[in-house]
């Protein structure tokens, strides 16, 4: 048998050393140990396959790193990684409220805007921010990682923060002194100065939108959704994010106030400035721990495909071929992890996500997009998966839970309106020390840091041992807890008020501009059910919508949570001016008009948002229950 020559050499080389390799094995030939030898190299080229394929299994699929490098198992995710956001979104929200909280006294006092001004710009800049959540979680599922986003977006709020610090900081840049003497007339600031101010104000807002769209879902990502230890620690992860949201907003509304009251605004944007600023190092040093979910284009291409295709269908035309096979939905998200619960001996089971996609048929919630994949579209462009299809039914299964928190979040715009106000008439000294109004959101902000821990760590392990569920309590009843917490707390707050002005009357107060002679502490109750209430509903609204939309949709999906709280201020002042227009009919006094809060029908507005937010209740209650859970994939057939 003829071996090649460089096989021949290298036995050679060998042959001369092949007793001390082999000191117990007869001499052998040179051709013998060359063969050995060749079979030897063989090996190491077997093994090599076997560790690529190991390694592949190692990788997390479909997520990188930060140098777009595939992402792998053990070095990428955790809780370490997320550690790093739950940092970032102390400072990022420090950063917001420091200045949003107090806003309206910078644009009464130095931009001379009247109250109602001042409120409208407030209302506006914080509804936009919030709005363009959207924007933000759009980009991060469609073009870029949320890694991206999240540092693009902080570099802009630092750019807007540092042009209303200038601003501030520059007595040529501010509108004229006013005069404060009676009969004279403020002029507001007008003309490229208030141009400045706007674009300070709005370039913020844009930095703001594109940070809440991306970081609470960046951190969310960290977790494998597929092991209970994954989903368990992104529950946690959740709950500490509105802890942390609550940490930021604690210091924004004490020191920061502080200091913009007593130092200038100038330091106050500037702690803004400095605290988003410190944030992206911050961020950045968790870059080698980050998984980045891998964007997949934009997701209202999905849906618009899929809901044209059902629309376009052909009516009785064929029928794509179907073993039977129908992805199943869970009563509860517990469900969606256990396989042995759902697959029962004869099923055909599978992966969604992965090889059964082709052979399944769709669900049976909303029938009628079912269409887009039964029926041959007319247009080969509106061919659809029955994943696409799952998808986009998803979508439209979890709005009615959206609009349902559209009015706890007008419960909680009360908060920054009437409570502030109503708390202003009273006793706000505390011993020697005298509570700016703006400082009183201090109070839901402490319930909820004092809450969230307790309901992580105790009230979590035990449901979880009460009902033997892997969630203990499900999204939907987080989010309806927070609903039912929000009626109560406008109850509360309608009896408080009626005793807040009995006090009034009773003083011989009703006119008086000294602080009523009760206490500012009464207003703290409907601030701990407000508190208990935002969170329940915000961190389960958070989970809910990241855990049950399809993984291309969930920064968007996840920004629905911002987009309430915008709605729901919205929402707040329309039935302000409802209320107003339709009590103030015949010459009537409006519930809500005057320059005397003890002149106003303050409980029977808050009466009133306790009826609605009953009604809001029982609408949540029709679509929660008959809310289906993503099913993780588990197929029945």
């Amino acid at each position: 048998m003829s071996i090649t020559p460089c096989v021949l050499g290298f036995a050679q080389r060998l042959l001369a050393s092949a007793p001390l390799l082999l000191p117990c094995s007869p001499a052998i030939s040179a051709t013998e140990l060359a063969r050995s030898r060749c079979k030897l190299h063989r090996l190491p080229a077997a093994a090599m396959e076997d560790g690529a394929a190991a390694r592949e299994a190692e990788r997390w699929e479909g997520y990188v790193d930060w140098r777009n490098r595939p992402a792998v198992r053990g070095r990428h995710g955790g809780m370490l990684a997320a550690s790093f956001v739950l940092v970032v979104e102390v400072l990022e929200n420090l950063a917001f409220l420091a200045n949003a909280s107090n806003l309206v006294t910078y644009l009464m006092n130095f931009m001379h805007y009247s109250p109602s001004q001042s409120a409208t710009t407030v209302t506006n800049f914080m509804g936009t921010a919030f709005l363009l959540a959207l924007l933000g979680g759009f980009l991060s599922d469609a073009f870029f990682t949320t890694y991206a986003i999240y540092l693009i977006s902080a570099f802009v709020e630092f750019l807007g923060l540092v042009v209303l610090t200038i601003q501030a900081r520059t007595p040529s840049l501010m509108p004229p002194g006013c005069a404060k003497v009676a009969g004279a007339a403020c002029e507001p600031v007008s003309g490229p100065k208030k141009a400045m101010l706007f674009a300070g104000l709005y370039v913020t807002a844009l930095g703001i939108g594109g940070i809440k769209g991306s970081l609470p879902s960046h951190g969310a990502e960290q977790f494998d959704e597929h092991a209970p230890r994954g989903r368990k620690g992104r529950s946690t992860f959740f709950n500490y994010f509105v802890f942390c949201l609550s940490v930021g907003a604690l210091i924004a509304v004490t020191f920061a106030v502080w200091v913009e009251d007593n130092k200038g605004w100038q330091w106050g944007f500037g702690i803004s400035t400095i605290a988003i600023l410190l944030s992206i190092p911050v961020f950045v040093a968790g870059s080698r721990l980050y998984r980045n979910k891998v964007p997949t284009g934009s997701p209202l291409t999905t849906i618009a495909k899929v809901v044209l295709a059902a629309a376009l269908a052909r009516r009785g035309g064929a029928q794509s071929a179907s073993n039977g096979a129908v992805i199943d939905r869970a009563p509860s998200p517990t469900g969606s992890t256990d396989m042995k619960e759902y697959c029962k001996p004869g099923d055909i089971c599978g992966v969604a996500d992965g090889a059964a996609e082709v052979a399944t048929e769709p669900s049976q919630e909303l029938v009628f997009l079912n269409r887009a994949v039964q029926r041959q579209p007319r247009c080969g462009a509106l061919s659809c998966t029955v994943q696409e299809v799952e998808d986009v039914k998803i979508v439209l299964m979890v709005l009615p839970i959206f609009f349902s928190t559209i009015m706890l979040n007008s419960c909680l715009a009360q908060l920054s309106t009437f409570s502030v106000e109503q708390a202003a008439t009273m006793d706000t000294r505390v011993g020697g020390l005298k509570v700016p109004p703006a400082s009183l959101p201090v109070f839901p902000v402490t319930f909820i840091i004092l809450l969230a821990p307790v309901y992580d760590h105790i009230i979590i392990p035990f449901a979880r041992r009460a009902t033997g569920t892997e969630m203990g309590i499900t999204h939907l009843q987080r989010i309806g807890t927070g609903l039912v917490l929000s009626i109560v707390a406008m109850a509360v707050a309608a009896v408080v008020e009626v005793k807040r002005k009995n006090v009034a009357s009773n003083a011989g107060m009703l006119d008086a501009a000294a602080p009523l002679p009760i206490t500012f502490f009464w207003i703290a109750f409907q601030y701990l059910f407000l508190g208990s209430a935002d969170l329940f509903t915000l961190a389960g609204l958070l989970e809910f919508f990241f855990s049950e939309a399809p993984a291309r949709m969930r920064s968007l999906a996840t920004s629905l949570s911002w987009a309430s709280l915008a709605l729901g201020y919205y929402l707040s002042s329309v039935l302000v001016t409802v209320v107003n227009s339709a009590t103030g009919r015949g010459g009537r006094r409006a519930w809500l008009q005057g320059g005397n809060l003890n002149h106003y029908h303050l409980e029977r507005f808050y009466w009133v948002m306790c009826v609605l937010s009953t009604l809001n209740y029982l609408f949540f209650l029709f679509w929660a229950i008959r809310y289906k859970y993503r099913n993780a994939g588990v197929i029945k057939g």
